[in-house]
């Protein structure tokens, strides 16, 4: 797994995507956090971080199957991913290294916002006038909705070798993941269970994690999530095998 790690890892700092996709991030959340006068934080009178953990998902969604949709899709492309699967590593050696790899990269495209986090912190008044707890909550919130981003975008990559059609996939499901079990909890049909249907998607448990309170039944819900795509991930690289 760790040469597969490394080999993927190396591979996107060797070429743009990993600079197009930490600098689009870096650039996307600095416009809104500090220019647009909707969400600049020197419009609010009051400093906060809430731009970069409301937006940064729906940046991530766009971003994240930018990194993965190469994963599989250019390997079976390239018809290496027969060489690979020949090499005395197992479904999940492959499967882990090259997520692992994705993930790794989304955390270090959030590296630098705490470049954001220092300067919010001086603008404080007084200095350090923050709500620290839910800002860590928030990062930690943000980092797992990329694991599962990361995960889903890797089980689309899998699906087919065409990497638009993996990236338009891995968007579409980031999205319904994200949203879409809120969208559908707001249907008049479902009224007496909407917060059932609304704990099924990602957005109830983020919202959660951004109030700085680590549940563990938030953490067991993104392991679970990642588990399941990873798992649907190997049954359709094990099936390509038969």
């Amino acid at each position: 797994m760790l040469q597969v790690l490394s080999k993927e890892f190396s591979s996107f700092l060797n070429s743009l995507i990993a600079y197009l996709v930490i600098g689009a991030f870096l650039t996307v959340i600095g416009l809104f956090m500090w220019f647009f006068p909707e969400t600049s934080v020197l419009e609010y009178g009051y400093a906060d971080m809430d731009t970069l953990f409301s937006m940064g998902p729906y940046v991530f969604i766009f971003l994240i199957p930018a990194i993965t949709m190469r994963s599989f899709a250019e390997e079976r492309k390239a018809g290496t991913l027969e060489l690979l699967m020949t090499k005395p590593l197992r479904d999940w050696d492959i499967i882990l290294g090259k997520y692992l790899a994705g993930f790794a990269l989304v955390l270090v495209s959030l590296l630098p916002t705490v470049l954001y986090y220092i300067s919010v912190y001086k603008l404080g008044n007084p200095p350090g006038n923050l709500d620290t707890a839910g800002i860590a909550g928030s990062y930690i919130g943000l980092a797992l909705l990329g694991a599962v981003f990361c995960a889903a975008g890797i089980l689309a990559s899998s699906i087919t070798p065409n990497q638009i059609v993996a990236f338009i996939l891995a968007a579409f499901l980031c999205f319904v993941l994200f949203s879409g079990f809120d969208s559908l909890a707001t249907l008049d049909v479902w009224s007496a269970n909407t917060l059932v249907i609304r704990q099924f998607g990602i957005l109830y448990h983020y919202e959660s994690l951004s109030k700085g309170l680590i549940d563990s039944r938030d953490l067991v819900y993104f392991g679970s999530v990642i588990f399941l795509l990873l798992s649907i991930t190997k049954l359709v690289i094990g099936s390509r095998q038969w």
